[in-house]
């Protein structure tokens, strides 16, 4: 076993998994997993620039991390920066700031080792599922962007695009500075034309349509899985390789676009920080699934987080 601790700063959620990684045997064992909602990402779409208090939210995780990190002894460690630090024009400041807490100097990686990661991370307890046919496509809906990977056995095709909950809701949801709350229907159809212009991008390079199964990752996708759960608590035990259909993904999603902010806080397994931006998360899901002609979607709990691992384990 290899004791090796992963990272993942996205656009809207830091995240950190220490893990024992045993390459002969394809074995993970989570020691530590969390997260946190530091929306690095805030008004990078419209400033170009990492705020100040978004970088002082980071750091203050990547700090609480640092001590996880210490503490369990992992012997290697590897931090991943992904869309928001892609497009910030002071990413130096960022790059400075993590240096100095954590010793490791944060990798800005392209959409395609984004994805290739993810595909990873998503599907190696996959491979050996006789209920789940091949290829696989794996969907990491991000908050700045939305990574699609088409694989059997390993990546055949990838493409990031930039749409994601953050940014959706940023682009089309917010007016004079506050959110729509709910949104009006042309602000949905201004999201929907948004994501099926990123699905068309998408398509130029990964043939959507010729999965045989959708996997769904990360927080608006595991979030909507809970929902349709009907979990009184977040289970991610409950919540992996969870099959949700498109008709409840479509239920949900109309619910969430048409609930006030306080319905939505009010769900038992609603993140505090995924309160706004949910209905555009999930309003992408569906949007996705509808493209590809998916009938469910298989939610995983493993993903980009666990493909970081396995990098340093082999």
């Amino acid at each position: 076993m290899k004791r090796v601790a992963a990272i993942d700063c996205g656009t809207n959620s830091i995240r950190l998994l220490v893990a024992d990684c045993d390459p002969a045997t394809g074995e993970l064992k989570d020691l530590d997993r969390r997260m946190q909602i530091v929306r690095l990402g805030q008004g990078v779409d419209r400033t170009g620039r990492l705020a100040p208090e978004a970088l002082e939210r980071t750091f203050a995780a990547c700090r609480e991390y640092a001590a996880v990190i210490k503490g369990l002894g992992a012997e290697q460690v590897r931090f991943v920066a992904t869309s928001a630090s892609r497009d910030a024009e002071n990413r130096d400041d960022f790059v400075r700031g993590v240096v100095d807490i954590l010793g490791v100097e944060p990798e800005v990686i392209t959409g395609d080792q984004e994805a290739e990661f993810s595909f990873n991370g998503a599907t190696k307890e996959l491979l050996g599922r006789a209920d789940l046919e091949r290829p696989f496509l794996v969907v990491d809906i991000g908050g700045g962007s939305t990574e699609f990977v088409l694989g059997a056995d390993s990546v055949r095709a990838a493409r990031s695009v930039d749409v994601g909950c953050v940014r959706m809701t940023e682009r089309h949801l917010v007016h004079e500075g506050e959110i729509s709350d709910p949104p009006s229907q042309g602000q949905i159809a201004a999201i929907k034309a948004d994501v099926a212009t990123a699905l068309d991008q998408a398509e130029e390079t990964v043939p959507l349509r010729e999965a045989a199964t959708l996997v769904g990752l990360a927080g608006s996708v595991t979030t909507v899985a809970a929902i349709a759960l009907g979990l009184d608590r977040y289970e991610s035990e409950a919540i992996h390789h969870s099959r949700i259909s498109l008709a409840t993904v479509r239920e949900i999603t109309g619910r969430l676009l048409s609930s006030t902010h306080a319905e939505r806080a009010a769900i038992p397994v609603m993140h505090p920080g995924r309160v706004d931006v949910i209905a555009a998360g999930a309003l992408v899901l569906l949007s996705i699934m509808e493209r590809t002609g998916a009938a469910e979607v298989v939610v995983s709990e493993h993903d980009i987080l666990d493909g970081i691992a396995w990098s340093l384990a082999g």
